[in-house]
C-alpha cells in the first residue's frame, strides 16, 4: 500500500471531529439535565429518564427519514448533498432544536425542553450518518477503527467538559452550597451552542473535507457479487444493530441514574454530582486515547510507551478541567489505580475487535456487579469505571458490523446509526427497575447489556471468519 492512500488525511480529520465534540458536549449534559427536570417538575426516576429517550430515539427517527427520503428520490441522501452539505445541515436541524429552550423555559414546558433535544437529536443523527463511515474513510482500511476511536476520544472530551459547564450555568460557583432549581438559567447555555453549531457549519462548508470520499476498502471485502442485495443479508449487521442498542444503552443508562443514585442513596447534593459525571465521560476519553494510539504509526516500542502515558494524558486533563473549575481533587487520585486494568486490558486485546470487545465487556460485568455489591464511594467508583470499559466498544462493534458489506457499508452505518436508540431506551428500562426495586439494584439492567455483548463477540468471530475476513491476520499485515 502507498504512502498516500495508507497516510490519513489530518487537515479534513481534525476539521470532522468538532462535530464529534459537540456529540458528546450535548450527551453528557442530559445528565445534568435529568436531575435537574425531575426537581423542577416532580418526576419519577422513570419520567425523568424520558430526556435520554427524547434525545436517543431522535436518532432512530432521524435514520427512518434519512432511509424515506432516499427512497423518495432514488439516490443516497448523502451522496445526492456531498458530505459536507450534509454535516451542514446536520449541524442547523440541531441549532433549531436549541432555540426551544428559550420559549421552554420561560413556559417552563417540560415537553417543550424535550421537543428541543429531539430536533437537536434528529440533527444529530444526520451528522453521525456521514461522519462515523468519513473518519473510516479518510486514512486506510487498517487504521479505520483507531481513527474513529481518535475522534471518540474527541467526543468525550466534549462528555468530560459538558457537565462543568452546564453545572456551572445552572447552579452558578461549581463550590457553591446552592440547591435551588431555575429552569430559566438553562436558556444561555443552549442559545449560545446552537451559535457554536451554525459556526461550526459555516467553517465545515469551506473545510478540506471532500463531499464524496473514495472508499478505500479492500477490493477483496467488496460484498456485491455475493447475491445478496441488502445491508440487513449480513448475520454480523443484523447482530450488530442488537449490539449498538446495548452497547449506547448501557453507556447512557449507567451514568444517566448515577446522579439519583448518589443523591437519593449516597446523600451528594445535585450541584455536587458533576464532577463525578465529568469522571465517566473522562472515563470514556482515557480508554479512547489508548485505543487510538495505533492511529499515528509509531514504532513498536514507541508505541507501547505512548499506551502506558496516553491514558493518564487524558486523566490528567479531567483533573485540570476540574482544577479549573474549583473542585476539591482529592477524592479522584485512587482512580489512576483503576486505569491500569484498562491498560492491562487493552494490551491483552492486541488490537482486534472481537477479541477486545469481548475482554471489555466481561469487565463492565464485573465493574456493574461490584457496585451492586458495594456502597459509598466504593460504588461509585465501580460504576464510574463502566466508562473505562465502555471506551472502545463502538468503534469495536461498528468495524465488525460493517466488515465485508463492500459498497453497502453506507446501508449498513445507517442502520446501525438508528439503533442508538438504545440510549433512550435503555436508560428509561432501568428507571422503570429502579422505581419497581432501587437504583442501585437496577444496574442489573446493564449486566444483562454487557452479557449479549460478550455473545456477539465471540459468535461474530466466527461469522467473519467464514466469509474469510480475520482481523488478526489484517493486523499484522497491516504493519
Amino acid at each position: 500500500m502507498n504512502q498516500t492512500k495508507s497516510s490519513t488525511n489530518w487537515s479534513a480529520f481534525s476539521v470532522l471531529i468538532s462535530v464529534f465534540f459537540f456529540w458528546g458536549f450535548v450527551a453528557a449534559s442530559n445528565d445534568i439535565l435529568i436531575p435537574v427536570f425531575k426537581e423542577a417538575f416532580k418526576l419519577t426516576q422513570s419520567q425523568s429518564q424520558l430526556v435520554s429517550v427524547a434525545f436517543y430515539v431522535a436518532y432512530t427517527v432521524g435514520s427512518l427519514l434519512y432511509l424515506a427520503a432516499s427512497q423518495i428520490i432514488g439516490e443516497d441522501v448523502t451522496n445526492r448533498l456531498g458530505y459536507k452539505n450534509a454535516l451542514s445541515l446536520g449541524l442547523g436541524i440541531s441549532a433549531l432544536g436549541t432555540l426551544l429552550f428559550y420559549p421552554a423555559a420561560n413556559m417552563g414546558s417540560f415537553e417543550l425542553m424535550l421537543s428541543g433535544l429531539f430536533i437537536v437529536g434528529l440533527g444529530f443523527s444526520l451528522q453521525q450518518t456521514v461522519a462515523n463511515p468519513l473518519a473510516i474513510a479518510l486514512g486506510s482500511v487498517q487504521t479505520g477503527s483507531q481513527r474513529l476511536t481518535m475522534a471518540g476520544g474527541i467526543n468525550n472530551l466534549g462528555t468530560t467538559i459538558g457537565p462543568l459547564i452546564v453545572s456551572f450555568a445552572i447552579f452558578g460557583s461549581t463550590t457553591s452550597a446552592k440547591t435551588g432549581i431555575d429552569v430559566q438559567s438553562i436558556k444561555i447555555p443552549y442559545l449560545v451552542l446552537g451559535l457554536a453549531f451554525l459556526l461550526v457549519a459555516v467553517i465545515l462548508k469551506f473545510s478540506a473535507i471532500p463531499d464524496k470520499p473514495q472508499s478505500q476498502e479492500s477490493e477483496s471485502n467488496s460484498s456485491d457479487a455475493d447475491g445478496r442485495t441488502s445491508a440487513l443479508q449480513y448475520p454480523q449487521l443484523l447482530l450488530g444493530m442488537i449490539g449498538i442498542f446495548v452497547y449506547v444503552g448501557v453507556e447512557v443508562s449507567t451514568a444517566s441514574n448515577m446522579p439519583a443514585y448518589m443523591e437519593k442513596d449516597l446523600g451528594f447534593p445535585i450541584n455536587g454530582i458533576a464532577p463525578y459525571i465529568s469522571l465517566y465521560w473522562a472515563s470514556l476519553m482515557i480508554g479512547r486515547w489508548t485505543g487510538a494510539v495505533e492511529a499515528f504509526g509509531f514504532a513498536p516500542v514507541a508505541e507501547k510507551i505512548v499506551k502506558l502515558l496516553a491514558p493518564y494524558l487524558a486523566f490528567g486533563v479531567f483533573l485540570m478541567v476540574n482544577a479549573i473549575a474549583g473542585h476539591e481533587l482529592s477524592p479522584f487520585y485512587v482512580y489512576g489505580l483503576i486505569i491500569l486494568i484498562l491498560i492491562v486490558a487493552d494490551m491483552a486485546s492486541k488490537g482486534n475487535p472481537a477479541r477486545m470487545l469481548l475482554i471489555f465487556s466481561l469487565l463492565g460485568i464485573a465493574a456493574l456487579m461490584t457496585g451492586m455489591a458495594t456502597t459509598g464511594m466504593v460504588s461509585v467508583y465501580a460504576f464510574t469505571s463502566v466508562g473505562l470499559f465502555c471506551s472502545t466498544l463502538w468503534p469495536c462493534i461498528f468495524t465488525l458490523a460493517v466488515s465485508g458489506l463492500g459498497k453497502k457499508t453506507s446501508q449498513g452505518s445507517n442502520f446501525l446509526i438508528m439503533m442508538i436508540m438504545g440510549g433512550g431506551i435503555v436508560s428509561w428500562v432501568q428507571g422503570l427497575v429502579a422505581d419497581a426495586s432501587s437504583i442501585h439494584q437496577s444496574y442489573i439492567i446493564g449486566v444483562l447489556c454487557f452479557a449479549y455483548l460478550a455473545f456477539y463477540a465471540w459468535k461474530v468471530s466466527g461469522i467473519l471468519k467464514a466469509q474469510g475476513i480475520d482481523f488478526d491476520k489484517k493486523i499484522s499485515g497491516g504493519h
